[in-house]
């Protein structure tokens, strides 16, 4: 078998997200570990796919959106999970950015016994919050983005500018090592890059299945990033590898 062909059969293993292993791939194409490392390492090169330590993973970029709804419904158990995590972080009294999405509307759902103050540029969030007993309630205003319910541009990062809060938790739609976390919509990223800003602690929130995902628009590098909060089926060579990196992660 051609290095070509070979290269191709593994850039079609790891497409739909599956890890795979050196030892594994040499055994399977009947070669060398060394020379399956050279394969990784030109694959990577041409970012068809990210290695880690004894193996490697995809890497996806996409720029398409889900709607509101849609995401919804996607890894609801895991987004409860980390509802449950990240509420657990906040104490009374506590300032607190909640960017808007469905991740960050389960962390809503769970601190109605709180008395925070809460920043948001979420409808639903605010309609969650609104009217409880305890929580100050600050709206950023912007422009509404129908697919995602989220209050966006210039109006919005200039609100978001003028607070420190203790804390901010950021949803995205993937997160590497190498580009941060990344959401599809430039306008969307920029205002989250304000949230970021604004917060002396920031924890990028999302389910498993946004790791090694790239979209088109980054929010921020990782080195800015306090903790990753997350739940689902992490593997945990990939945890480790974030976490060697100096990235917290919490599940």
């Amino acid at each position: 078998m051609f290095a070509e062909e070979r290269q191709n059969k593994i850039v079609q293993m790891v497409e739909n997200g599956r890890s795979v292993k050196v030892l594994e791939l040499a055994e399977r194409f009947e070669v060398s570990e060394s020379t399956i490392r050279r394969d990784l390492q030109e694959l990577e090169e041409k970012n068809l796919l990210k290695r880690t330590h004894g193996g490697a993973v995809g890497v996806q970029r996409k720029s398409y959106e889900q709607s509101f709804q849609e995401k919804k419904e996607a890894h609801f158990t895991e987004k409860e999970r980390i509802g449950e995590l990240a509420a657990s972080l906040l104490e009374d009294g506590d300032s607190v950015i909640l960017d808007t999405g469905t991740t960050t509307l389960e962390i809503a759902k769970r601190i109605h016994h709180k008395k925070l103050t809460v920043i948001t540029n979420g409808l639903d969030i605010a309609e969650e919050l609104s009217g409880i007993e305890g929580i100050e309630l600050i709206l950023t205003g912007g422009v509404l983005r129908g697919n995602t319910r989220a209050m966006v541009g210039t109006l919005a990062e200039n609100m978001l500018r003028g607070f420190k809060a203790d804390m901010a938790f950021i949803g995205a739609n993937g997160i590497t090592l190498e580009e941060g976390i990344t959401t599809p919509n430039f306008v969307e990223a920029m205002t989250k890059k304000s949230m970021v800003s604004s917060a002396t602690r920031v924890y990028a929130v999302l389910d498993a299945s946004k790791f090694q995902q790239v979209s088109l628009a980054v929010i921020a590098p990782l080195k800015e990033i306090t903790a990753v909060i997350t739940a689902g089926d992490l593997e945990e060579e990939l945890a480790a590898l974030y976490e060697s990196q100096g990235i917290e992660i919490r599940r």
